[in-house]
């Protein structure tokens, strides 16, 4: 059999055999009504001219539907132009046999082929549109059996058609594990509405979602556009996820894998994560040069049990580090990245994990000697505002001295680049822990100033960090799972956002670029507000906000800004060949005021006075205002 034949075959499955069975019975019982009608009239057909009418009816009837394309729309999306087709095809069939009828007998019974037209059309819409509700009880009764979902797709391009081809050649097994009832395909080019792909329709643009999603009875969508650009990206997640049914994704392009061991489109769709919504291409940064400048090199990360630490000491490991060296002082995290470099790695990586205080400066000093680090990540600090401000001694020691001491030690056995990670919230801050950070931010650049020693300082600075500890996301994810009201400090308040990977990748390709003195500062995209956020992985859950759970606005907590900033008034911004990073000026730090407040600073908070350690970390920072002094400018620009 020819690959043509073979196709056409296929294609024409059993569902098409048994609609076109269907068909040639309504197409004999309208000829027997016909002439049964006509009859007393004097105008009906003999027996044997009758029979020969059915007989050649059914199979012009039968062509002509398959040629308008009646068989190819599955029941349960048919529609106004759907029965036209089949008025078509009647008619085309009908018109065919009595000109075949014509030729071959000499006979015209216009009369009979008139009525058989008319009744053969009422027949065969009639079946399609009393089959249809029936037709879909069944299947939907069946889908429920199976768990299927019906399934709302986004785009109709490639990733549309694999994913329903691959749909359409899976077996039992497979499609069931698969949960997708494609029901209706979306997609921003008008000119395909109305058009279908292997019998799903295209039934608007992305202005329809919610409408097509109400009419359809959708129960998950389906985001097929890997090669969509970042804005519209954000755009159209931004509108599935005021659905209110779940969002699955297929991956960026580049994120797509297709091998010997996955090569299907289908088992790569994954449910959609809060970073899908922020509207930010993620960073890319040369793993040429960076490997060039950690391999062979002993990595000393600090906090290298938290959050940020731990995905940079994975990031690090995967280039080929002489040795790595943990820090930290909460065992439980340390431990557990060390057990889980030791799965990945074995004993290809020589890893050293170290429980110990950045403020012990003699510990600190002692693991500076033995283990003589050529890079040090600094990433160990106390991070939580609220907390910070209830406790500011514990900010000022760890922070502002936990910084000094490492970054002075650092200076002191020539390590080759001190990195310190910073914050947005050290930007004009209106808490203890975000002047804490700008202190150390100013520590960082006032040893670059000295110009002693070998040692290149660099600062990073970014927004917060999505999924990290003490972040809004996983807060937000336990209050939906446990039943609770998300809690929003304020219906206002905005935040940069970015991912743990890709703030692990700033540090470390500044690392890479810095020379000395240099503050690295991300673009990271228009801020997010926080209920808007919340909103949305409330949606994500498949659940309607203010309704299924309910959002609770508690009011600004003790030092908490309504919106961040990432660059001071005095600081511009340099472009680098990362076009997602900047460089930003540093301010000259006056060097022997900087250092004597440094004392007083620390003194007062070896001492724990609350009081005098407050006001120099004033007298530190300039732009350390109160959050009501903030706040309250911010409200009136918004």
């Amino acid at each position: 059999m020819k690959p043509k034949v073979r196709e056409n075959v296929e294609k024409f499955s059993v569902r098409k055999i048994i609609l076109a069975l269907a068909d040639a019975f309504i197409v004999v019982v309208a000829s027997l009504i016909s002439n049964f009608i006509l009859t007393p009239l004097g105008h009906a057909l003999s027996t044997r001219d009758l029979a020969v009418s059915m007989i050649v009816s059914v199979f012009t009837c039968f062509a002509w539907l398959n040629i308008a394309g009646a068989y190819n729309k599955l029941w349960r999306y048919f529609n106004g132009k759907d029965y036209l087709l089949c008025l078509y095809g009647v008619l085309g069939g009908v018109a065919t046999e009595f000109i075949i009828f014509f030729l071959f007998s000499g006979e015209c019974y216009t009369l009979y082929t008139l009525l058989h037209a008319l009744i053969t059309v009422i027949g065969i819409s009639l079946f399609r549109y009393l089959f249809k509700d029936a037709f879909i009880s069944l299947v939907e009764t069946g889908m429920q059996e199976a768990k299927l979902k019906r399934t709302m797709i986004i785009g109709a391009g490639r990733a549309c058609r694999l994913i329903l081809s691959e749909l359409r050649n899976s077996d039992a097994e497979n499609r069931n594990k698969s949960d997708f009832n494609p029901v209706c395909i979306i997609d921003d080019d008008s000119t395909v509405t109305g058009s279908e792909i292997d019998g799903v329709p295209i039934v608007g643009t992305t202005g329809d979602i919610k409408r097509m999603v109400e009419q359809n009875k959708i129960e998950q969508i389906i985001f097929a556009i890997p090669s969509c650009l970042e804005d519209e990206r954000k755009r159209i997640l931004d509108i599935c996820s005021s659905a209110e049914v779940p969002i699955k994704v297929i991956p960026f392009i580049s994120d797509l894998i297709f091998d010997d061991n996955n090569n299907k489109i289908i088992d790569q769709i994954r449910d959609i994560r809060v970073e899908d919504l922020l509207g930010r291409e993620p960073i890319k940064f040369d793993n040429a040069e960076v490997k060039n400048f950690i391999s062979g090199k002993v990595c000393m990360v600090t906090g290298g049990g938290g959050s940020i630490g731990s995905e940079l000491v994975r990031q690090i490991s995967k280039y080929e580090p002489k040795q790595v060296i943990i820090v930290d002082i909460y065992e439980n995290n340390a431990y557990d990245i060390q057990q889980e470099l030791k799965m990945e790695y074995g004993d290809s990586l020589n890893l050293v994990t170290l429980i110990a205080s950045v403020r012990d400066y003699y510990r600190m000093n002692q693991i500076f000697e033995n283990y003589k680090p050529q890079i040090v990540f600094h990433a160990a600090a106390h991070k939580h505002v609220p907390l910070m401000e209830v406790s500011p001694m514990e900010a000022i020691k760890n922070n502002v001295i936990g910084t000094f001491n490492t970054a002075t030690l650092a200076q002191y056995h020539d390590v080759e680049k001190f990195v310190m990670i910073s914050t947005d919230k050290a930007v004009n801050p209106t808490n203890v822990m975000g002047a804490s950070k700008r202190c150390c931010e100013m520590i960082v650049q006032y040893l670059a100033q000295q110009k002693e020693g070998r040692t290149e300082f660099v600062t990073t600075r970014f927004g917060n960090v999505l999924g990290s500890n003490g972040s809004v996301i996983p807060l937000f994810k336990r209050q939906i799972e446990q039943g609770k009201p998300l809690t929003v400090t304020h219906p206002d308040i905005i935040r940069y956002f970015m991912t743990i990977p890709e703030a692990v990748s700033l540090v470390i390709e500044a690392a890479t670029l810095a020379h000395g003195g240099e503050i690295f500062v991300l673009d990271m995209g228009q801020p997010v507000r926080i209920v808007a956020l919340a909103e949305n992985l409330i949606r994500m859950y498949g659940k309607v906000p203010y309704k299924d759970v309910e959002i609770k606005f508690t009011g600004l907590r003790p030092g908490e800004k309504i919106k961040e900033e990432l660059l001071m008034n005095e600081e511009g911004l340099q472009k680098t060949k990362n076009k997602l990073i900047f460089i930003g000026k540093q301010i000259e730090i006056e060097e022997e005021h900087f250092a004597e407040r440094l004392r007083t600073l620390r003194d007062a908070a070896q001492e724990n006075n609350e009081e005098v350690a407050v006001a120099a970390l004033h007298d530190m920072v300039p732009t350390f205002i109160t959050p009501e002094e903030f706040n309250k400018k911010a409200l009136v620009k918004m």
